[in-house]
């Protein structure tokens, strides 16, 4: 630890005095931040050297403007908007239970994004980056301005994920004194969302908030969901160079969760369900502090600090019965209690960020500093009996199975800089240090039976480690608008709190259980020509060691999954992406409206290449996922339609064709087609749409737990209409 505060200090004196001899220099220019989209581009851009404190020369990333897409903004339809990232994987099981979609990239697991690090206006959402990584909550796309995303080790700066990052960039508040909007939409299966924003500008404030009321009766039987999200931001520029800003997220939800199905009653039926008493509700709380500064022309610096405080309440009757297992009625008239859960989550975290540009070799080279401290505590209790009715009711009637605290510590500062070694050629080395440490205390059921105690003790059980990731970047621009990129780099998975928990011998972790890493390679060309076609094409490869896996087990006649490393595997495809303008573009100034095409296609092959699945495919990592879709404008009309396809996948390391219970077996391919419209009349906007227009039956995963077990269906044809009301008033003050 000596070493690495020193290594800290080190480089903190490092930037300081960089930042002196920046200021002496006269030639020193500023890059601006250039997003690159293309005129009349609807789809993906890219982002340019850097955008704020944070370099991108080299890297693989994207960028998604909201406001450019028609899609089903209501009810947050990931596979319209992400879904024109090439090679996205996505499981929609935000109507089976989960709070949210879960996104996965290149063949990496997609449960509930748990390989990415998921943010908000630049800070980590998910209640434990490095011991709890699920995304419970994602803000309602109608209050998104932009998504960011970057692969792999790409994100370095922002973390060791294998999965690399994705960000959620709120809008701000207007130039105007109040702006506001209200949107009101109405759908299939008792769908009503209402959103509404205000914000603006009033001399050296800026202002933005929103509230959202979300009510959905399900598409399954026992599905019915309700859920307030809001959103509130001031931001304050006391002078030309500094802006402070504090925000504050919330939602609160209940959700009932139909559980899973096995293979037979999915396709008898897949809209049955046969628990009504599983209940979940996730209430969650995010504040957050930005400062942001411009020390002089050619140096910025940034610091957040955030603070999430949540919860997760579930409330079910699932583990210890099998998908197809009815959850009947016993003997005595009554159910059988069901199981309580309770989980309390506090993540602390700050990161601070810098950015020079400076003069070297007769170049203008750019050099990033940046440091994350993040301190998390999470408090589970399982196992305890909760009532026998169908309600919400988190009442305890027994004690508590099991009792766990778990802490985690994170330190990692990194640099990066960017070497310009001629007007086309750059080149940009990265380095980041890792210090984490988790620690647990409590106890869990002694399930053994080899002694006579009936529970199992941790008593500051501790795992602790220091690591370094490195990458390397480089990028040729052939023109101003088309470039090269290349990307060599590492990323990591560490264990999360499951290894901590104390052992017993059916437990569902391998407590020899170790990290995953990475080695992640990149090599593209992108660019936009012309007003008519926006492009990336690009060749990746990822080798994973000690790849982390779910596999069944028995013993004793007793099955049940098992998390333990199931080997090495490989990751190569090929991501493509383009958008071609016909009319408008291709046809300029033509009478008929503007038309274009894209299309989005991931080719993924990863498998296993050591260890005991050696030549089996890794679960969920279909080879192929393709969206082809249609834009069409004409004055004030606007429409989108989407085609979606992805190829089947497994839902095991085994490659298990079927299990009887639906916990492993095949996902099948699936097609889906999508519809959005929109019409503007002066301040209001009509929106009319179509999802999964075929009523194709189709599920995206399997799962062995939360939300099921078993396989959890999509959901079918929805139809939905709203209407939009933007109103402003006043115009900018002077300052």
């Amino acid at each position: 630890m000596k070493l690495f505060f020193i290594f800290c200090s080190g480089l903190i004196v490092l930037v300081f005095n960089h930042v002196l001899l920046a200021q002496s220099s006269d030639s020193i220019f500023v890059l601006k931040e250039v997003i690159v989209t293309g005129t009349h581009m609807n789809g993906i851009g890219w982002l340019n050297d850097y955008s704020g404190r944070t370099i991108y020369s080299g890297m693989k990333n994207e960028i998604l403007l909201i406001d450019s897409l028609d899609a089903n903004t209501a009810i947050n339809n990931t596979r319209q908007i992400i879904g024109r990232i090439p090679g996205v994987n996505i499981t929609e099981n935000e109507m089976g239970g989960f709070t949210a979609n879960g996104i996965g990239f290149r063949g990496l697991n997609p449960y509930q994004s748990i390989e990415t690090n998921t943010r908000q206006n630049g800070y980590n959402i998910s209640a434990d980056l490095f011991g709890y990584n699920e995304a419970y909550y994602l803000p309602p796309m109608e209050a998104v301005k932009s998504i960011t995303i970057l692969r792999d080790g790409a994100a370095l700066a922002f973390g060791s994920q294998l999965g690399g990052m994705i960000n959620y960039e709120l809008k701000d508040g207007s130039d105007k004194p109040v702006s506001i909007t209200s949107s009101q939409t109405g759908g299939s299966y008792g769908l009503f969302n209402s959103f509404n924003s205000i914000g603006g500008t009033i001399n050296n404030f800026k202002y933005y908030g929103f509230l959202q009321y979300r009510r959905l009766e399900g598409w399954r039987a026992n599905t019915q969901q309700t859920q307030w999200s809001g959103f509130a931001s001031l931001k304050y520029n006391p002078a030309n160079k500094l802006q402070i800003g504090v925000e504050y997220t919330l939602l609160r939800n209940l959700i009932q969760m139909p559980g899973g199905l096995n293979d037979s009653l999915f396709y008898a039926n897949p809209q049955q369900s046969l628990r009504s008493r599983n209940w979940l509700d996730s209430p969650w709380n995010i504040t957050a502090l930005h400062i942001n500064y411009e020390m002089n022309d050619c140096t910025t610096m940034s610091l957040v600090s955030s603070y999430l405080f949540s919860e997760r309440n579930l409330i079910w009757r699932n583990e210890d019965i099998p998908p197809q297992e009815p959850d009947a009625i016993t003997a005595n008239l009554a159910y059988t209690p069901r199981e309580l859960e309770r989980e309390y989550f506090n993540t602390f975290a700050n990161e601070f960020r810098l950015l020079s540009n400076y003069h070297f070799f007769g170049g203008k080279q750019s050099f990033s500093f940046g440091l994350r401290f993040a301190y998390s505590h999470l408090e589970r209790q399982e196992g305890a009996n909760g009532t026998t009715g169908s309600d919400f009711n988190l009442a305890q009637l027994s004690p508590w199975e099991q009792d766990m605290n778990f802490y985690t510590t994170n330190i990692a500062p990194y640099v990066e800089n960017i070497f310009r070694v001629t007007d086309a050629l750059s080149i940009t080395l990265a380095v980041r240090l890792e210090y984490l440490s988790n620690n647990a205390n409590g106890y869990a059921p002694n399930e053994a039976g080899d002694s006579d105690y009936e529970y199992v003790y941790a008593n500051n059980k501790k795992s602790t480690r220091t690591f370094w990731l490195g990458a390397v970047s480089a990028e040729l621009k052939p023109s101003d608008k088309t470039n090269f990129y290349f990307n060599l780099s590492q990323s990591y998975r560490p264990i999360t709190y499951g290894e901590l928990t104390p052992f017993g011998s059916i437990a569902k972790i391998d407590q020899n259980l170790k990290d995953a890493s990475a080695y992640n390679f990149d090599f593209g060309f992108r660019g936009v020509v012309g007003d008519y076609l926006n492009f990336d094409v690009s060749f990746f490869y990822i080798h994973v060691k000690n790849d982390i896996g779910i596999i069944e087990q028995t013993a004793d006649t007793l099955t049940y999954q098992f998390e333990t490393n199931t080997g090495a595997d490989d990751h190569k495809g090929i991501e493509m992406y383009a958008e071609l303008n016909i009319l408008g573009g291709l046809i300029p100034d033509n009478e008929f409206g503007r038309l274009g095409i894209y299309n989005s296609f991931g080719y993924t092959y990863a498998s296993y290449v050591s260890g005991e699945y050696n030549g089996n495919y890794v679960p969920f990592a279909p080879r192929y996922t393709n969206r082809l879709g249609i834009d069409y404008s004409l004055g004030a009309f606007s429409i989108n339609i989407q085609h979606s396809y992805t190829s089947s996948s497994y839902g095991d390391p085994a490659n298990t064709g079927f299990s009887p219970d639906g916990l492993v077996g095949l996902i099948p391919s699936y097609s889906v087609i999508d519809i959005s419209a929109a019409y503007r009349i002066s301040n209001y906007q009509f929106r009319f749409g179509v999802n999964n227009l075929t009523n194709r039956k189709y599920f995206t995963m399997r799962t062995d737990e939360y939300p099921g077990p078993g396989i959890i269906p999509s959901i079918g044809k929805m139809i939905y209409a709203g209407i939009s009301l933007d109103l402003s008033a006043g115009s900018k003050n002077n300052y």
